[in-house]
């Protein structure tokens, strides 16, 4: 017979899925775009090209190299994005007149009227998430200064 055996500390417990950090940021953003997906639907979107309508929304045109800085996105997979854009008639990719090496995004005017059409949409996801507007801005504070921080170089 064995003697039993003492509980590790807690500092050398084996690391518990439901106590990851990584873990709750994942199943969240699953939830969350699953959350997204029937809103999206009505406007034909994915939630990328969503992401890619947005900062054409804020501020166009866009050059292709400034929306793939501001969503983290290489062209690799930025490029099929807006080709599908394109085709849906949202976007229009074209040459810049000042420099013929620069590709820049504009709105078609289906592009620009989706966005009254999207308007909805971030009320409806805190809706969904039973989240008050303070806790929503806590939270979206909190994982901006999360990126900020891991994306700085140690």
């Amino acid at each position: 017979m064995t003697p039993p055996q003492k509980a590790a500390p807690a500092s050398q417990e084996a690391p518990r899925l439901n106590r990851q950090l990584c873990f709750a940021m994942y199943s969240a953003s699953r939830a969350a775009t699953a959350a997204y997906r029937p809103m999206l639907d009505e406007l034909g979107l994915t939630y990328p090209q969503y992401l890619v309508m947005l900062v054409l929304w804020e501020e166009e045109p866009r050059s292709v190299r400034e929306l793939g800085e501001e969503l983290g996105l290489d062209s690799g997979t930025l490029s099929p994005l807006l080709k599908r854009l394109e085709a849906l008639g949202f976007v229009e990719r074209r040459r810049s007149a000042a420099d013929e090496r620069r590709v820049e995004v504009h709105l078609t005017g289906a592009g620009a009227a989706l966005s009254a059409r999207s308007t909805g949409i971030p009320q409806r996801l805190a809706d969904a998430a039973g989240l008050s507007p303070a806790e929503l801005d806590q939270l979206r504070e909190t994982l901006g200064r999360l990126a900020a921080a891991l994306h700085t170089p140690r």
